[in-house]
């Protein structure tokens, strides 16, 4: 169940992230593997049933390959 009040901005991260691990070859269960959570982990924060905080974002970019802040960046063109 999404959550009321997200902002569209966070949904858009959240849809991010989901390609991006697609791209990387991983299953949210592998990528929760690599986090050392649970598969739900993956899964609330993709579904937006929660957000991620900014340690968390940081370690999701890392296990996906991405670097940070070109994933902020393609939120907000002047994040750099």
């Amino acid at each position: 169940m999404k959550r009321r009040g997200y902002a569209p901005a966070y949904e858009k991260l959240a849809a991010i992230l989901r390609e991006d691990r697609l791209r990387a070859g991983l299953t949210q269960a592998a990528l929760a593997a690599k986090l050392g959570r649970p598969q739900s982990f993956v899964a609330k924060y993709e579904a937006g049933e929660r957000q991620l905080d900014v340690i968390e974002f940081l370690l999701v970019t890392r296990a996906i390959g991405r670097n940070p802040a070109r994933v902020l960046g393609q939120l907000d063109p002047d994040v750099t």
